[in-house]
C-alpha cells in the first residue's frame, strides 16, 4: 500500500497543500505544517526539500508563493504537457474527457485506436487511426503517453511508442512493462491496486 515513499509523489502533494494554504490566504508556513497535513514527519518534509534545493529560513519558514512556483518547475507544470491516449475503450474516453488535467498543466490532445469504428478524427479531441501514431508523435513533439490498451497488445504498443521518442508512458494495461534509460513506464494495475485496498481493509476489522 502507498505509504509516502515516493519522493515525487510527496512533492506533488506538497504543492497540492501549499495550493491551499495560499487559496486561504497564507503568505508562509513551516515543514510542521505540510507534515501534519500529509501525515509525514517535519524532518522529511525538511529533507525532501533540500535533496531538491527548496530553501527557507529556521525562524520565517518557507514562502508560500515562491515554493509552488520551484515545484511547479521541478515537476513541468510551467509549460503545456501535452499526452496522446492510446485505445480508446471506455477507460481511455473516460480519461480523455477528465477535466482534472487542465488545471494541473497537462492536455490531452488526442487518441489513437485500432477499431475503425471508435476513429473520429472530427471530435473535440480527435480520435485517429493507430498507424498514424508515429507521424502524429513526431509532428507535434509529444513525449507522454498513456495506454489503456488489452494485455495482447500492451508489449507492442509499448514497443512503438519508445520507439517513437516517448519518455512516458502511464501504464493501464494489466501487464507490468519495464522502464528504460530512455522511457519511464508507470504501471497502474487496478485490480492488484483493489485487492491491496481489500487485504488492508480486511485488517481492520
Amino acid at each position: 500500500m502507498y505509504s509516502n515513499s515516493d519522493p515525487i509523489r510527496r512533492l506533488s502533494n506538497y504543492r497540492r497543500v501549499l495550493c491551499k494554504l495560499r487559496a486561504l490566504g497564507f503568505e508562509r508556513f513551516v515543514s510542521d505544517n505540510l507534515g501534519g497535513a500529509l501525515d509525514i514527519s517535519p524532518a522529511q518534509v525538511r529533507k525532501d526539500f533540500a535533496d531538491y534545493g527548496l530553501t527557507g529560513n529556521k525562524k520565517g519558514g518557507y514562502d508560500v508563493k515562491d515554493l509552488i512556483e520551484k515545484l511547479n518547475n521541478i515537476l513541468g507544470k510551467n509549460e503545456l504537457q501535452k499526452i496522446i491516449v492510446v485505445g480508446c475503450g471506455g477507460m481511455g474516453k473516460t480519461l480523455m474527457g477528465y477535466n482534472g488535467f487542465a488545471g494541473e498543466g497537462m492536455k490531452v490532445v488526442a487518441g489513437f485506436e485500432s477499431n475503425p469504428a471508435a476513429i473520429n478524427p472530427a471530435a473535440f479531441i480527435p480520435i485517429y487511426d493507430l498507424n498514424d501514431m508515429p507521424d502524429y508523435i513526431k509532428r507535434e513533439g509529444i513525449e507522454l503517453a498513456i495506454m489503456t490498451v488489452p494485455e495482447s497488445a500492451a508489449s507492442k504498443i509499448a514497443d512503438i511508442l519508445k520507439g517513437c521518442n516517448i519518455k512516458g508512458i502511464l501504464n493501464f494495461a494489466p501487464i507490468m512493462l519495464k522502464s528504460t534509460e530512455e522511457c519511464i513506464i508507470r504501471n497502474i494495475n487496478i485490480i492488484h491496486e483493489m485487492e491491496n485496498i481489500i487485504y488492508f481493509a480486511g485488517k481492520m476489522h
